[in-house]
């Protein structure tokens, strides 16, 4: 893996970060934060359909099959849906701060191939918060939880007021979310998105 670029490396003042009291138990499923998400949402046909647990701490782990959907090269997995995978997992950190943050920066390493009909077992972790900053890393593997590395990457997420969505998102989605009666259904539908 190539070297952290300045920008995705936490300053000296950041503070570990702290799971939120009300986060879901580890080994709870976080299920799709917003249906017609490309990485989670059941409601995308080819989508990624990405299942994210959480995990001790300020961690999760998620997989994903790569279907033929989701070639670049014939039988192998497109690179930006690889790192699709692993900044839905990053992003999914988020819930277990209880935060709405996006996407800032992502640096994604790629190791090995993903052949068509893998399973990516992913792990993300918090390494740091820094004020609205969140500082995470993922690993993406093949052949199961402890299998050879195939993807890494490093994120920055930026924490955001749900303003960033109905600013700049198309108004008859942010208004279905919005009127959903579910109140963490609704909470949910802005947690990760760009």
């Amino acid at each position: 893996m190539t070297a952290t670029s300045p920008a995705l490396t936490p300053p000296a003042d950041a503070i570990p970060p702290v799971r939120h009291p009300d986060a879901p138990a580890p080994g709870e499923l976080l299920g799709a934060h917003y249906e017609h998400c490309f990485g989670c949402g059941g409601g995308q046909p080819h989508g990624l359909h990405l299942e994210a647990r959480a995990g001790e701490g300020v961690t999760v782990t998620a997989e994903f099959t790569v279907t033929p959907d989701h070639q670049g090269a014939p039988g192998l997995a497109h690179g930006g849906v690889l790192a699709t995978a692993l900044d839905e997992t990053l992003g999914s950190l988020n819930w277990l701060l209880r935060v709405i943050a996006v996407t800032g920066r992502l640096e994604t390493d790629f190791a090995r191939p993903v052949p068509v009909g893998t399973v990516l077992h992913l792990e993300a972790q918090v390494t740091a918060v820094h004020g609205r900053k969140i500082y995470s890393t993922a690993v993406g593997r093949i052949g199961g939880p402890d299998g050879p590395v195939a993807v890494r990457a490093d994120a920055l997420f930026i924490e955001v007021k749900v303003d960033h969505f109905i600013d700049n998102g198309r108004p008859e989605e942010i208004q279905a979310a919005m009127s959903d009666p579910d109140q963490v259904r609704r909470a949910r539908a802005f947690e990760v998105n760009p």
